[in-house]
């Protein structure tokens, strides 16, 4: 009798935006253009989906994920919505769908913008 052993995958939870390929960049925008304006939450969801396959960014909660909105820098950093330690950087639009975010990085480095 034969057992397979399963290894699992490390999860990526973030990618840096610069480190993508030009034409995964571009991509990237546009679907991202795309989940900010989606009409409605299906449509949002299989953006995300999109999205994160083509990152390679595993390990996302609620399959939402953000570039980094940092004011105090140009961070790169392309990460999974739902970290508990990422900080709002400004509250989300009336009409748009993708709140703007500091990774947890620059939460750390960078002061908290929404509150100084």
């Amino acid at each position: 009798m034969a057992i397979a052993v399963m290894t699992h995958a490390p999860t990526q939870p973030t990618v840096n935006y610069a480190d993508l390929p030009t034409h995964v960049q571009d991509h990237f925008d546009k679907l991202m253009e795309l989940a900010d304006n989606a009409a409605n939450a299906t449509e949002y969801e299989a953006l995300m989906t999109a999205l994160i396959a083509i990152t390679g960014i595993t390990g996302v909660r609620h399959n939402e994920i953000v570039k980094c909105a940092c004011t105090a820098c140009y961070c790169d950093h392309v990460f999974d919505a739902d970290d508990s330690n990422a900080l709002v950087t400004e509250e989300t639009d009336a009409g748009y769908n993708l709140g703007r975010l500091q990774c947890p990085d620059c939460a750390d480095s960078h002061p908290r913008p929404v509150e100084n």
